[in-house]
């Protein structure tokens, strides 16, 4: 296998995932083909060898040509998504699935954002709606999307903080998938509240990773569903007093300890287990997060 071959090969590899990302971004599935397909187009133009993430490096190029169609798209005035008609501006676009497209594809489509979110994303400024689809949704960092938008890292997390509370007032519809979440977070804290060993292995994905982040920059890692429960167990009193929250739009608990924020403990949850736990105790720290408070 040549070099072309190769990285012919490894482009096909991330197409899936480039795909999805496009279609988030743009709501098309022409487009977002169209934004994959110029991916290619611009790596074929540049050195594959000297690219050491070319995950990463082509979701950064998908990224930045989904933010020119977004603005080209604001320029026109266009309103492109109608619930079933193509757009008035925009002959033959459809929204969703369309006709006589492959498994594969109906497959990503359906496991694709609904209806309702894609509607709310377009109300989004296109550098919003890009920081909050690849930072919320695809857990790009903020130093790489403030790349892409031409910011800080920390104008590029306010960005995603502005379209995230617009995306959770203005959806009508309930995310089932969070509400899945907050299951098993919920299982997570009855279970280190009564020191249920074996009820805190269950809701873990046998791979978990916590990791935490003291003061002074301390910090620990454990893996291992058995390891993890057993630190959990050490958390059971300050789980009687945890108020489940958003951090950056994950979910996550937050311990309260005279009055003040004590720690943030925030879930990574994958098929119905938690597969990471990051857990922050230096309150010192608490500010430099996109923290929300839930009410019960």
């Amino acid at each position: 296998m040549d070099g072309n071959e190769f990285l012919a090969a490894r482009f096909e590899e991330n197409r899936t995932h480039l795909k999805a990302v496009a279609y988030r971004m743009l709501g098309s599935d022409s487009e977002a083909e169209d934004a994959v397909q110029e991916a290619w187009i611009r790596l074929g133009r540049s050195d594959g060898a000297a690219i050491d993430n070319l995950g990463g490096w082509l979701t950064t190029v998908v990224g930045r040509v989904c933010l020119d169609i977004l603005r080209s798209r604001r320029s026109r005035r266009e309103e492109p998504l109608e619930t079933g008609a193509p757009d008035a501006h925009e002959p033959g676009r459809v929204l969703g699935p369309q006709p006589g497209a492959d498994p594969e594809q109906q497959a990503l489509i359906a496991d694709s954002v609904g209806l309702a979110l894609l509607v709310v994303l377009e109300t989004l400024d296109p550098a919003e709606r890009l920081a909050f689809v690849l930072h919320d949704m695809f857990a790009v960092p903020f130093d790489e999307i403030a790349r892409i938008v031409d910011r800080t890292p920390a104008a590029a997390r306010q960005l995603a903080s502005r379209a995230r509370r617009r995306v959770q007032g203005a959806d009508p519809f309930p995310d089932p998938g969070a509400a899945r979440r907050r299951e098993v977070v919920d299982a997570f804290l009855a279970a280190a509240r009564s020191g249920d060993f074996d009820a805190l292995v269950a809701v873990l994905d046998p791979d978990v990773v916590a990791r935490s982040q003291g003061a002074a920059g301390a910090a620990s890692l454990v893996r291992g569903a058995a390891n993890v429960a057993r630190q959990a167990l050490m958390f059971a009193p300050f789980a009687r007093s945890a108020q489940f929250a958003l951090v950056d739009g994950a979910p996550a608990v937050v311990s309260t300890g005279e009055g003040q924020h004590f720690s943030v403990m925030r879930f990574t949850i994958e098929r119905g287990k938690v597969v990471e736990l990051f857990v922050i105790n230096d309150p010192g720290q608490l500010p430099g997060i996109d923290l929300i408070l839930l009410n019960d």
